[in-house]
């Protein structure tokens, strides 16, 4: 059973995934925090959803206020990252701390350009042969249960160059001086690029530290799902309580 005085949670997936890449982390807290987790537009079962950052900071908060206990803890991942940094600029009366993992480097200037190369890509190959190779990637690198609900609720391929789309060129280390709560710059030890502006990102903001997975990559949560759910759920513990 929950606390009563335990933060709400909301997970935000990252780039081509759904809700379902957090399973493991709402199985291992649920019992002890209200947790929820997002389809963002375009994703999951939005996938008819047009994509647009007003869009998923909209969903963002709607699934804040379904948890019904105020301002939420918010863990983005990737794209959810981003995306829950411009919840924090437009929504700052509904969060309470905020998970950045796999999101601190500069999405502006030369860091941008293999991401625009893909988004570029993407669309040129079929849904399917990409849906395929991931599946078969994900199935080699990680077990069952950390994955097969990821896998079982698609991709969202056709999302991919809208999405990077409006968050290439928009955020930089800048973008953590409209936070307003805490932060916990969360990355996997081995996430080169996206760990790239961590410094920058965490000196920009008066009460961020940064936190690694040992050993991880870019999909710190499957590569290490409990260091992964550890680190959120004791941030979570120490966040000061709401006022």
């Amino acid at each position: 059973m929950t606390t009563a005085d335990a933060v709400p949670i909301v997970f935000v997936h990252g780039t081509r995934f759904s809700a379902g890449q957090w399973s493991v982390q709402l199985a291992a807290l649920r019992d002890e925090f209200p947790v929820a987790a997002v389809d963002l537009p375009g994703h999951g079962e939005r996938s008819a959803q047009p994509w647009s950052l007003s869009s998923a900071t909209g969903i963002i908060a709607s699934a804040v206020d379904s948890l019904g206990r105020g301002p939420a803890l918010v863990v983005g991942h990737s794209l959810g990252g981003y995306a829950a940094l411009e919840f924090a600029r437009c929504r700052p009366e509904r969060l309470r701390g905020l998970v950045l993992a796999g999101a601190s480097t500069s999405t502006r200037g030369l860091s941008a350009v293999p991401y625009r190369w893909v988004a570029g890509l993407v669309p040129r190959l079929p849904a399917e042969r990409l849906a395929r190779w991931n599946d078969r990637l994900l199935r080699r690198l990680y077990p069952p249960e950390v994955v097969e609900e990821t896998i079982r609720s698609g991709y969202a391929f056709h999302t991919l160059p809208a999405a990077w789309g409006e968050v290439l060129g928009r955020f930089g280390a800048e973008a953590m001086r409209h936070v307003k709560a805490p932060v916990l710059i969360l990355n996997g030890e081995k996430d080169a690029v996206f760990r790239s502006g961590e410094a920058d990102f965490a000196r920009a903001h008066p009460h961020a530290r940064v936190e690694l997975i040992p050993r991880a990559g870019h999909l710190a949560n499957f590569d290490d799902p409990d260091a992964f759910t550890d680190a959120v759920r004791r941030f979570a513990q120490q966040l000061p309580a709401a006022g």
